[in-house]
């Protein structure tokens, strides 16, 4: 299996500084700073590309489960809301909200509940951040 990379570089101060992230397939390359983290400043931030991140492998996690289940879905649409905090003069990420919606043709609300925590539960991404708190709401559409 390939090992994915992304690379971050800071310029200054925390407050007066600025930085870029991007990703080694060049298909992100984006500034942030502590306004785009912390205030509502442009650019992106280390906890919206978690989201982003946690959001994909969750949806591709699903649709897995679902499709070996004998339901493959037309449509999976996930959002991670990620929540930073202070924390000991610091920040912490404390919670994630997971947010999804699907179309699943024939799938019964309970059975894809089911699916939908088993999915929350495994994804690769949702194992990595298992330390923090990780919240589901799903429903079909």
């Amino acid at each position: 299996m390939p090992v994915r990379k992304g690379t971050a570089v800071w310029e200054g101060t925390l407050k007066e500084g600025k930085g870029s992230v991007k990703t080694a397939s060049g298909v992100l390359s984006a500034p942030y700073s502590f306004s785009s983290r912390f205030e509502e400043g442009q650019g992106t931030n280390p906890e919206e590309l978690i989201g982003a991140a946690h959001a994909g492998c969750f949806s591709m996690a699903l649709s897995l489960m679902l499709t070996e289940a004998g339901f493959p879905p037309t449509r999976i649409e996930t959002t991670a809301n990620v929540s930073i905090v202070p924390h000991g003069g610091g920040f912490k990420i404390d919670k994630i909200d997971l947010v999804t919606k699907a179309t699943v043709p024939g799938i019964e609300k309970d059975v894809f509940l089911r699916h939908a925590e088993d999915a929350k539960h495994n994804c690769p991404v949702s194992a990595a951040l298992s330390a923090i708190q990780i919240n589901l709401s799903a429903t079909l559409s």
